[in-house]
């Protein structure tokens, strides 16, 4: 019997994709390793960031830009309609909200990279593009590839396990490597 389902194996450049991706997750997640939820929600640097805000930020990011591979800007807020209630949501997911979990946090954060390893692995071209959302730091007639969105996932992942690795260690000393 001939297998007739429509799969792509994840080899190559998508597998490339996905080990730095997972890499630097990997680096984000062990920093919350060992934590309380107060501590996961404690400021410990002049930055306005904890470790738990990060890890939801970093979840709501990489959402947004998994959708947006799949249905364009249609997925990603319109920054130039944002009310001032837009922007106070949006600051939310950089704290620990009464009755968020540290725990709950990591969970959803390992839905959301699981849905987007699956959609890299399915995807039938990475070299498919949509024009960027309305945003002031993007070019009005910008597009970005499923690959270029990849990319800015892995970016920004990577950037914010830094930070988080800054608060652990203002926090209790403790080190992501070293």
């Amino acid at each position: 019997m001939t297998d007739t389902t429509n799969t792509t194996t994840v080899t190559d450049e998508r597998a490339d994709l996905l080990e730095t991706l997972a890499k630097h997750r990997h680096f984000l997640r062990f920093t919350a390793r060992d934590l309380t939820d107060e501590q996961a929600g404690v400021r410990s640097t002049a930055s306005a960031l904890c470790l738990g805000g990060l890890i939801k930020h970093v979840t709501s990011v990489e959402q947004k830009w998994a959708d947006f591979i799949v249905d364009g800007p249609a997925a990603m807020p319109d920054f130039s309609t944002m009310t001032e209630a837009d922007f106070a949501k949006r600051a939310d997911e950089f704290k620990m909200l009464p009755g968020e979990t540290l725990a709950g946090v990591l969970a959803e954060y390992e839905e959301v990279a699981r849905r987007t390893d699956e959609l890299v692995a399915k995807l039938p071209d990475l070299n498919a593009s949509h024009p960027l959302p309305r945003a002031p730091w993007f070019d009005e007639d910008a597009r970005w590839s499923a690959r270029r969105v990849l990319l800015h996932i892995i970016a920004e992942t990577a950037q914010h396990a830094g930070h988080a690795d800054i608060i652990r260690e203002s926090l209790d000393g403790a080190k992501t490597m070293g």
